[in-house]
């Protein structure tokens, strides 16, 4: 699974509108290096060293009119900060639910400075963290993230930032025959995980769905069948399981491009039958046609489940420099390119998203602009064991990492 999971890519022009970041030239120093983005553009990004980051006292000062309770608060907008109090947990530790190929801890890596930044919104303070808040919000309640393995390091993510990073094997229960989500035969693990928190009845549930369409093997009887990927149907999982669910959090991206189609034998399907659009041949097209329909679908269902909060996690980037992550490409940076960077655009940079939930009653867990700042936190080269010259993954993070900013932004928005 994690070998599969290097070789997912985007096709489709979903690379962040970097206009969104303006610099801060008070900091700024005479050094400066130029990374390539995937359509060709080249944008300037300074050498600062960790010391230059913004310090805590400076974030508190930085907005006096700061509001925890601003209901209208745009968190995707602020700036990367240095916080001693970093991690919310070991990356030594939590090896219940985190994947030692994503905790960075336990490979080669050995600069770490990217588990102490924190995120600072500019127009209102995200609120600190608490696993007990969060458990008192979710009480008798259920969260799923449905959608790819980056769904799947989120979950991870909350995972151990609500057990602290402890194993609570007292705590917990595995409720994966609850939501079906039981080893198929032939397979070597689970199309996801749901685990329940005893105490306070909180279930806290991941299911695999790449694209948030429905797919279905043409021939059922064949193990080489293709597959019906029917784009204006959502998971069946959704389709089953959504009353049971109190949160919702969707994301979709990586997956859709030629490689993938290809590798799983998909064929895109509309009303039940192959699709005929040349519209949607082209992949972007269809993705967007996807997420508009899952979108619509989930919204249609709201008023049959009127404690439902559903969010539309936007992509997350990826940072491949000088190819891909088949043509060479890296991200060996270890200094924070959010040094002396604010978000200050009150769009998304992941049009389809935004669009998508405009209208609805779905919220947009925003997160592109912000993740984009941080490509010194991903895998990158560093595995559990040498891998001299292997693929580099510039695509999932280390965790502690990155994640744990998305967590803290959902918990606040739930």
């Amino acid at each position: 699974e994690e070998t599969e999971n290097l070789v997912e890519y985007e096709e489709i022009q979903d690379v962040p509108n970097l206009s969104t970041v303006t610099q801060n030239t008070a900091n700024e120093k005479d050094g400066e290096r130029t990374l390539e983005e995937e359509d060709g553009t080249s944008f300037a990004i300074d050498s600062l060293q960790n010391e230059s980051l913004i310090s805590e006292q400076d974030a508190n000062n930085w907005n006096k009119n700061n509001d925890p309770q601003h209901e209208d608060c745009n968190y995707g907008n602020g700036r990367w900060v240095m916080d001693n109090r970093r991690p919310l947990y070991s990356g030594f530790g939590c090896k219940r639910w985190l994947s030692g190929s994503w905790s960075c801890r336990l490979t080669q890596r050995t600069d770490f400075a990217y588990e102490n930044l924190r995120w600072q919104p500019k127009d209102c303070d995200l609120e600190e963290f608490q696993p007990s808040k969060f458990f008192t919000r979710m009480q008798d309640k259920t969260l799923a993230f449905v959608g790819d393995s980056l769904g799947r390091q989120q979950f991870q993510s909350l995972m151990c930032m609500i057990s602290g990073g402890e194993e609570e094997t007292q705590n917990v229960e595995d409720v994966g025959t609850e939501y079906g989500l039981v080893r198929p035969e032939g397979s070597t693990h689970p199309h996801g995980y749901a685990y329940r928190f005893i105490s306070t009845n909180t279930t806290i549930l991941y299911y695999w769905s790449s694209t948030l369409c429905d797919t279905q093997p043409i021939d059922a009887t064949n193990p080489d069948s293709e597959v019906a990927m029917h784009l204006d149907q959502p998971p069946q999982f959704l389709q089953k399981y959504l009353h049971k669910i109190h949160v919702l959090v969707l994301n979709t991206g990586h997956h859709w491009n030629r490689g993938k189609l290809k590798a799983n034998r998909w064929v895109m399907h509309v009303n039940g039958v192959p699709s005929v659009d040349k519209d949607l041949a082209i992949i972007w097209r269809a993705k967007n046609f996807t997420v508009h329909s899952v979108v619509s679908w989930v919204n249609s269902q709201l008023p049959k489940h009127p404690n439902l909060k559903v969010f539309f996690r936007t992509i997350s980037p990826r940072h491949f420099v000088g190819g891909d992550w088949d043509t060479g490409g890296s991200c060996n940076n270890t200094t924070p390119m959010s040094v002396g960077k604010e978000i200050i655009d009150e769009d998304s940079s992941d049009l389809c998203a935004a669009s998508a939930v405009k209208g609805t009653a779905i919220k947009l867990l925003d997160i592109t602009a912000l993740s984009q700042l941080r490509d010194e936190a991903h895998l990158s080269r560093f595995r559990i064991t040498a891998n001299p010259g292997g693929v580099q993954d510039c695509l999932h993070w280390c965790l502690p990492g990155v994640p744990d900013t998305w967590n803290e932004i959902l918990s606040a928005q739930i």
